[in-house]
């Protein structure tokens, strides 16, 4: 989860297309909570709403009109068709899609999930709970299935790779050859798992990733907590230590870095980088690239 946006302008067109698409789905935001759930520079907003049936969370995404990135828009969709059931994260209910003033919006209407994200945060300070044993147990048993899961979605581009780890991180970049690709999540993080009962949130990046990717990116997020990060590594140990979960670690610091931009919120650019060098064994250049967003989720 990321703050509201700072433009008045975006959060006011967020909340009007989240009422407009309320009405279209018969649903209305509920009254005893107030929460707002917003994505990357307001590009996402989930509420918690009121149907019918049963409580449902109600999540629009928006983009300019005809620029939709189509892993991201319709990951929610294929990842309600083709992951197993076995898999725990909420139902997707219905969507409803609109055009308005130049934009295009997808509202997405999922069950309710009664266990809390066990962090506010993507790169959290403290948790909201404390993940036992047996959650990472689930966690590891409902990764393990999802990599068995056929698709030809990608959450990352081999290509993207090839430039962002030798600019990011010098050269030269060893990588286990070749490195298998499995299904993956693809944004593995504290705000993005509940507890003490496991749910996984938020779909849409979900796709072929190297190996130990999600692994790797749990452990990125649990940097700024370092019994937290200590606690991943011993319940994935045997995915971080092997070469492919090493260069699977190195790919996820890389992306992370490449992503920083003024205002971020990635203020544990330090530690992703003394991770690298431990990875690594040598040091990265000390000259930054221009900063950029190379892969932003919606």
């Amino acid at each position: 989860m990321w703050p509201p946006p700072n433009d008045a302008d975006t959060l006011t067109r967020m909340r009007a297309a989240h009422e407009r698409s309320s009405a279209a789905l018969r649903v209305t935001v509920d009254p005893t909570r107030a929460e707002e759930a917003w994505g990357f520079a307001g590009r996402t907003l989930g509420r918690p709403v009121m149907t019918p049936g049963s409580p449902g969370w109600l999540r629009i995404a928006a983009t300019e009109a005809g620029q939709q990135i189509t892993t991201f828009w319709d990951g929610g969709r294929t990842a309600q068709q083709a992951l197993p059931a076995s898999i725990p994260r909420p139902a997707l209910r219905a969507i409803h899609d609109h055009h308005h003033d130049g934009w295009d919006y997808r509202a997405e209407l999922y069950d309710r999930v009664h266990a809390r994200p066990l962090a506010a945060t993507t790169v959290p300070r403290r948790l909201t709970g404390s993940p036992k044993r047996h959650w990472f147990q689930a966690l590891r048993r409902s990764l393990c299935i999802l990599a068995t899961v056929s698709t030809d979605r990608r959450t990352i581009e081999q290509s993207y790779l090839d430039d962002v780890m030798p600019r990011m991180l010098g050269e030269p970049i060893t990588t286990a050859a070749p490195a298998p690709w499995v299904t993956a999540h693809g944004d593995l993080h504290w705000a993005n798992l509940c507890g003490p009962t496991l749910r996984v949130l938020d779909w849409e990046g979900w796709g072929l990733a190297p190996a130990g990717y999600d692994a790797a990116t749990l452990h990125c997020h649990s940097l700024l907590i370092p019994t937290l990060a200590a606690q991943v590594r011993a319940n994935f140990a045997d995915v971080l230590s092997a070469e492919t979960g090493r260069c699977a670690e190195l790919a996820v610091i890389a992306e992370q870095l490449d992503a920083v931009h003024p205002g971020s919120s990635f203020d544990h650019t330090w530690l992703l980088r003394a991770r690298a060098t431990h990875l690594l064994g040598r040091p990265l250049p000390r000259r930054r690239a221009a900063l950029k967003v190379s892969r932003v989720p919606l």
